[in-house]
């Protein structure tokens, strides 16, 4: 299978290869080896004569052992179908045997090649043969099957297929049918040559098929497809064999058996379909035509859109839309013209037809079989496709009073039902064939007018077009007959018939895969509101006429949404939407600038104000039709140069740091006693909490840093050998930290002053490993310590008020390495004013019984405001140190990213996950702040800084942009969200806002006809031609094709959408 990955195409021109020298080499290896059948003449080495012969003697076989059956035909000794059943017989044996060669040859080896080590640095197929009839030669010529009853199939198939092809091809029998000698030989000969090429394909060794849909064959089906082809022509024959005056099946059994020379071609060309493909298109043209319904998944409409016709611009169209509110109101009189479409389409249409039909005057006779067929399609298609049985209905109706002649044909021979299923087949395909000859037309002229596309054989080509313009017609003409896609080769103006195929172009079940990477929660975030607009605009008809496989361009910002219609019904159509990379190559970003100037042509540029005038793209393959209102994120992006690197900004950063934090610790705590029902449980915990014989200093003193919680690596992000700690950019994520629930399960150490003597609790002693020494010395760099140790013992904490121990912080975020200078300059620092208002903010609403001064009691207690004192001492002193220096740009940048250098600070701050978070979150909260006092100017008042962070809190996500809550905060519609990014090119910081709103998408109708062409192509190069060079022409940018875009918009594996998503169901009532 071959995966396609993103391609950063860098080069761009005509002179781009259309296939590289290696895959030239491949191509030209493989293609004999499809015309042929198998065998393999051109192997790119050395290779033994007897290779050669022996797949000569292989092929003609088939042809030996029928021409057996010939002679003994042609010299009267046995009857046709003994010849045929004797012919059949001994291929039969033949090919078994040959199978069974086959086993007994990988039998033979097996031991061998499990102990052998492929070398990659040789040529895949690169053999060493040893013999005439080695193991290795019959491998090589014999692949064989992987399923032992393929191994029987296969050779019975092999028979009949020799046998009935003998029969087919009798001198006698084909002098019978022309009366000529000559044509009798050419017809025997060469239609020999097509049954040994069908033969060898399914038992010697499977040809690659230019025609492939999927990509891989698992149950060896490509084996039969040559085989079933020859089988529809010889059911030909056999029918005009038993046939008793059939001249309509003699003429056609004279031209099959012309055409049945030119199978190889047929094959080779990649014309007739694979299996697969040939049986769901079927069953498609089946249903569509034959039943009135609809493909599967697995004019009042023409006003609504912004051109009539794809060609003058709709004058009932608002101008210059730009935001939604102008929008919808200038929409609102279109919209009552979509209401009276919708009740004429969905109520009175459907039952006025029903009425016109019943009356038909074939009904009233003695029902056929063609009547019986003919009405229950036109009946089921008045519900299924209401727009195109009222069209056919009108057609046939005004055929029938121009045709007054009862003599014609059309009225002698054809009933009603029949003459509509001819006028819809004929209407469907001649909106293909329009579809297709704009195609083929824009290939033409731009290969000329693009510079970029002006290739050194283009003047030729375009040349051989013009003068053969009457066949290239014809070939339009059978593909639009066949509903399969022109091909374009290699997206040059070389145009092939492509096999046929369903209307998805794509095997596989929609939505299936995607290539998905963290720009696919945007499409997820969007697609539910898109799919309530497309609801309304394909009701109200603004969409133009949607048929299964109409294709469908959005476009928001740096997003591209691509729609393809499945399924349609009444009052119901089934759509597969597909999000393409945001990531933009210079393919990508060329084409997406030429969709956004169409765009803009249309919707917002004002020189559109003459009634009717012309589209300035018509011949583009978009065509816009309107724009939809879609809740989804803008995003905006801006350089904070001046905020960032201001002084006063960074000035003040710590101050609002600490503001902030204590507002955080407050709510911390405050969420966190709600979990406690009454004062009781709240006093039985302090009890348990404080031992008796506990300090009475009101605050805990600082101790020296903990060996259990020194630098680990579950506590700080992966460093390496390679890593610098002067990196802006943190190489891991900070949030892979210890569960909560393993905190404090190791015991407390309090290690001294270097220098001093330490004591040591018994009961408390734990040791550790020399190995785990070890790896802290060696693997982190770190010197190793005696685990000996004994448990530290907080002092205990006294409140003046008893309800203070429910805002008191967590007893292990008091335990941070600072000295009690730095306590009392917090104490200095700490906003006291700030903290009374953020306290007086409180309700307690959850306790049942509080005292009326509660609020005021929690103010005055000094023992609970310095447990705030030292929590904020200990995040500033993990963020910023001990110093009192601004910071720099790039440490707020580092503080903000979490990818800070290791310090002692950080290392116990990283130690407490939950307390490193609520820095962090607070951190980037304030920087936030930063930021929108620099914009919004200054806060005023300690009520306007709580509503900001309220605001932060409740409909912000402030992070980055890589972080996992980032993407849940876009899948759970968080109102904004805020990134801080940085360009190491540019040395700039930027800031990134996504705004959940309301907005306008645009949306333009695609060439469905270019698009399955551009997809035949994409198909034969990779699964064929297995050309997935990153640069190579077919995936160029196309300013007029939309060629790079229409690559990535195909299923995987050969293309790479972001997004894809299931299969949609959208009511049209």
């Amino acid at each position: 299978m071959i995966f396609i990955q993103h391609y950063g195409v860098i080069r761009m021109g005509p002179d781009v290869p259309l296939l590289n020298d290696y895959k030239q080499e491949f191509f030209l290896k493989r293609f004999p080896q499809t015309v042929l059948g198998g065998p393999r003449f051109k192997l790119g080495y050395c290779a033994p004569p007897y290779i050669y012969v022996n797949q000569i003697i292989l092929f003609l076989m088939p042809w030996v052992l029928g021409g057996v059956g010939t002679l003994l035909y042609q010299l009267d000794i046995m009857k046709d179908y003994y010849t045929a059943a004797l012919s059949g017989g001994l291929m039969f044996v033949t090919a078994l045997i040959l199978q069974m060669a086959n086993i007994y040859a990988k039998q033979k080896t097996v031991t061998v090649e499990r102990i052998q080590i492929q070398n990659t640095l040789t040529d895949e197929d690169e053999f060493e043969f040893s013999s005439c009839l080695g193991s290795e030669t019959v491998k090589f010529i014999i692949p064989g099957k992987k399923y032992i009853i393929n191994t029987m199939f296969h050779s019975f198939l092999a028979g009949v297929l020799c046998g009935l092809g003998t029969w087919y091809l009798l001198p006698n029998r084909i002098t019978l049918l022309y009366s000529n000698i000559g044509g009798t030989v050419t017809i025997f000969v060469f239609g020999w040559v097509t049954v040994c090429i069908a033969e060898y394909s399914l038992i010697i060794n499977t040809a690659t098929e230019t025609a492939t849909f999927q990509p891989l064959d698992t149950y060896e089906i490509t084996a039969l497809m040559r085989p079933f082809y020859i089988f529809v022509f010889i059911a030909v024959d056999l029918a005009h064999r038993f046939a008793v005056n059939a001249p309509i099946i003699e003429q056609t059994n004279q031209i099959l058996h012309i055409v049945f020379l030119f199978l190889p071609f047929l094959w080779a060309m990649g014309i007739l379909p694979p299996l697969d493909a040939l049986f769901l298109w079927g069953m498609e043209q089946l249903l569509e035509f034959g039943l009135g319904g609809s493909p599967m998944s697995s004019n009042t409409k023409e006003i609504q859109g912004v051109y009539l016709f794809g060609t003058f611009r709709n004058p009932f169209y608002p101008k210059d839309i730009r935001t939604v509110t102008v929008f919808m109101e200038k929409q609102r009189r279109l919209m009552k013209v979509g209401v009276v479409r919708r009740i004429l389409l969905t109520l009175v249409s459907p039952f006025a037809m029903i009425a016109f039909l019943s009356l038909d005057r074939s009904l009233q006779n003695l029902h056929s079989v063609s009547v019986c067929i003919g009405f229950t399609r036109i009946f089921r298609m008045v519900w299924q496709n209401t727009e195109n049985a009222l069209l056919d209905i009108v057609v046939v109706s005004v055929v029938q009073m121009l045709v007054l002649s009862p003599d014609l044909w059309w009225n002698r021979s054809l009933d009603t039902g029949i003459r509509l299923l001819l006028v819809g087949i004929l209407r469907d395909r001649l909106l293909q064939f329009v579809s297709k000859l704009q195609f083929a037309i824009a290939i033409l002229l731009t290969s000329w007018t693009e510079k970029k596309q002006r290739r050194k054989s283009t003047a030729t080509l375009i040349t051989l077009n013009v003068v053969f313009f009457p066949i290239l017609l014809i070939f339009i003409a059978l593909s639009a007959l066949l509903s399969s896609p022109l091909l374009p080769l290699f997206t040059l103006p070389v145009f092939l018939i492509g096999f046929p195929r369903p209307i998805r172009s794509w095997p596989g079940p929609v939505g299936a895969t995607a290539c998905v990477c963290s720009d696919t929660v945007y499409y997820q975030q969007m697609v539910p509101s898109l799919a309530v607009a497309l609801q309304s605009a394909l009701a109200a008809g603004s969409l133009g006429l949607f048929l299964p496989g109409s294709h469908y361009l959005c476009r928001f910002q740096d997003r591209l949404m691509w729609i393809l219609v499945l399924e349609k019904g009444f009052t119901y159509c089934g759509v597969n939407i597909k999000g393409l990379e945001l990531q933009e190559t210079s393919c990508h970003a060329a084409e997406a600038h030429k969709v956004d100037e169409i765009f803009e042509m249309a919707f917002e540029h004002q020189e559109h104000t003459k009634i009717l005038s012309l589209n300035d793209h018509f011949g583009h393959i978009l065509t816009p039709c309107t724009v939809l209102p879609v809740r989804l994120y803008s995003d905006a992006r801006n350089v904070l140069s001046g905020i960032i690197d201001s002084h006063e900004n960074l000035k003040r950063l710590k101050d609002d740091f600490i503001k902030v934090l204590v507002w955080m610790l407050v709510q911390y705590c405050y969420k966190k006693s709600k979990t406690r029902d009454n004062l009781g449980s709240a006093d039985k915990n302090k009890k348990r909490s404080f031992p008796e014989n506990q300090h009475s200093s009101a605050a805990g003193t600082p101790r020296p840093l903990r060996d259990e919680d020194s630098f680990t690596v579950d506590t700080i992000e992966d460093w390496t050998d390679d890593s610098d700690i002067f990196d802006l950019e943190p190489r891991g994520k900070m949030r892979d930290r210890k569960e909560p629930g393993h905190l404090g399960m190791t015991p407390k150490a309090h290690l001294s002053i270097p220098g001093s003597v330490e004591t040591q609790s018994q009961d408390l002693q734990q040791e550790m490993s020399p190995d785990d020494k070890l790896h802290r010395a060696v693997v982190l760099g770190l010197p190793a310590v005696d685990k000996g140790k004994q448990e530290e013992i907080l002092p205990q904490v006294e409140f003046s008020c008893s309800y203070s121990e429910l805002l008191s912080i967590p007893e292990e975020w008091r335990t941070a390495p600072v000295p009690t200078s730095k306590v009392n300059e917090m104490r200095q620092r700490f906003p006291e004013e700030w903290y009374h208002f953020i306290l007086s903010q409180l309700d307690f609403f959850h306790l049942t019984e509080k005292p009326s001064n509660l609020l005021e009691d929690l103010m005055k207690d000094e023992a609970l405001k310095d447990l705030y004192v030292h929590g904020v001492l200990s995040c500033c002193f993990g963020l910023f140190g001990l110093d009192n220096t601004v910071p720099a740009p790039s440490h707020v940048f580092r503080a903000y990213t979490g990818g800070i250098p290791w310090s002692v600070g950080l290392d116990w701050l990283t130690g407490k996950p939950e307390l490193f978070q609520l820095a962090l979150k607070a951190f980037r909260y304030t920087f936030k702040l930063m930021v929108d006092k620099a914009s919004l100017g200054p806060v005023e008042n300690f009520k306007e800084l709580v509503n900001y962070l309220e605001e932060y809190e409740n409909d912000w996500y402030i992070g980055l942009v890589s972080d996992l809550e980032w993407q849940q905060a876009v899948l759970q519609e968080k109102p904004y969200l805020f990134s801080l990014g940085h360009d190491p090119n540019m040395g700039i910081y930027t800031g990134r806002v996504l705004t959940l709103q309301e907005l306008l998408v645009q949306v333009g109708k695609l060439n469905s006809e270019a698009i399955r062409g551009q997809w035949a192509n994409l198909s034969w190069e990779l699964l064929y031609a297995t050309n997935d060079d990153e640069e190579r022409y077919s995936i160029q940018a196309h300013p007029v094709l939309l060629r790079n875009l229409t690559v990535q918009a195909a299923d995987p594996p050969l293309g790479y959408p972001v997004y894809s998503s299931e299969f949609l169901h959208l009511p049209l009532f």
